[in-house]
């Protein structure tokens, strides 16, 4: 299946032209830190609803430790209970650090705390369905994503994913409608490699 996924960032986005293009899912931002929710997030999925998409969304986080990351679920549960929409999706932990947040604040980039702030926030914001959005690179050396039992969703813009985990993000270069955005597939049942 092929999605987007969207924040303030992306503006008014028209989602019969995102169903148009062959989108079928999209993962809206819900929020970001302990205070902060995406304005956009409830008309995002309502609009992409009645397009007939189906929708998660996604996190980004500043957490610096565990406890930090059980007060972002806690925020990020009530934003999404607030909104009244339904997630056919999971809810998508952002641990990475896109705007050097956490390195320029004394981060510490151990795997073992880096696991240990993902599984607070799966485990806080339960019964809610999460996993884990991260880079190749973060997937790779530090996070014991094994560990977790939850669904991976790998960013590498490349030809291939190297990862396959629950969905990729190929690339931040999609146009739809004049827009750009990034662009996901998600490994359903018939795209998923089978096992013998």
């Amino acid at each position: 299946m092929l999605g987007v996924d969207v924040s303030e960032w992306n503006g008014i986005v028209n989602w019969q032209t995102m169903k148009a293009a062959g989108i079928d899912f999209a993962i809206c931002r819900s929020s970001y830190g302990k205070k902060h929710f995406d304005e956009t997030f409830q008309r995002n999925v309502e609009q992409a609803h009645r397009a007939g998409l189906i929708c998660g969304a996604y996190h980004y986080s500043y957490a610096m430790t565990p406890d930090d990351a059980r007060a972002e679920a806690d925020y990020c549960k009530w934003v999404i209970e607030g909104s009244g929409v339904m997630l056919e999706l999971p809810v998508f932990f952002d641990i990475e650090d896109g705007d050097n947040y956490k390195y320029t604040h004394g981060f510490d980039f151990s795997r073992r705390n880096v696991t240990n702030i993902c599984r607070a926030f799966l485990d806080r914001i339960k019964p809610l369905n999460a996993g884990v959005y991260a880079s190749l690179s973060w997937i790779e050396d530090l996070i014991d994503w094994r560990s977790l039992n939850c669904p991976i969703w790998n960013a590498q813009y490349y030809k291939r994913d190297f990862f396959q985990g629950y969905m990729w993000q190929y690339t931040d270069a999609l146009k739809i409608g004049g827009k750009q955005f990034d662009g996901n597939i998600l490994y359903d049942e018939i795209d998923k490699p089978q096992s013998v």
